[in-house]
């Protein structure tokens, strides 16, 4: 495992430029934390607005865009402080961004386009799951993967909303029926 020290100054410099609130600066500034991460996090609803702009950066660079690649998915872009002004300025998109500290957990909603730049050696761990609330927006990933190409990394669908979607429904109904008698006389 090699270790990369980057001095306390570049850090900072990162942080600024990666539009990070003043209270985080300040837990930095007064040496109480030490930052690992910096992530910038999206809304879900954004993620073609995004997509949108990616393509059109990458075709002013004279790259291709074929139809079974997907800009986001392909984790090809980094939006650095030039393309997230733009977002804002062209698409009126704007994410959050998150200093993660040492022993700090960052949740990402499900379907929300995301990056991060580790600023100290890190190790990341992920688990999936869903939640009630974002069970549209996993179907709707789970609709993106199927256009990508057979050999992308995404291309199989890890989450399986559709049998969670029939699991929970079975379930619901049949705790209803265990409990129609007790329905009916109420």
């Amino acid at each position: 495992i090699a270790f990369t020290w980057i001095p306390l100054s570049e850090v900072l410099k990162t942080i600024d430029e990666g539009d990070a609130d003043d209270v985080t600066k300040q837990r930095i500034h007064e040496g109480r934390e030490k930052p690992g991460a910096l992530w910038h996090i999206y809304a879900a609803k954004d993620a073609e607005k995004i997509r949108e702009l990616l393509r059109k950066v990458g075709e002013e660079q004279g790259q291709e865009n074929p139809p079974d690649h997907d800009p986001i998915h392909d984790q090809s872009w980094y939006l650095d402080q030039t393309l997230r002004k733009r977002l804002y300025d062209e698409y009126g998109v704007q994410g959050w961004a998150i200093v993660q500290f040492l022993g700090d957990a960052v949740f990402i909603p499900a379907g929300a386009p995301h990056q991060v730049h580790n600023l100290y050696s890190c190790i990341k761990v992920a688990e999936d799951f869903v939640s009630p609330e974002h069970v549209k927006h996993c179907f709707r990933l789970t609709q993106e993967f199927r256009h990508l190409s057979n050999t992308h990394t995404n291309h199989e669908d890890k989450l399986q909303v559709k049998n969670i979607i029939y699991h929970a429904v079975k379930d619901a109904v049949g705790t209803l029926k265990a409990h129609e008698s007790k329905l009916a006389r109420s």
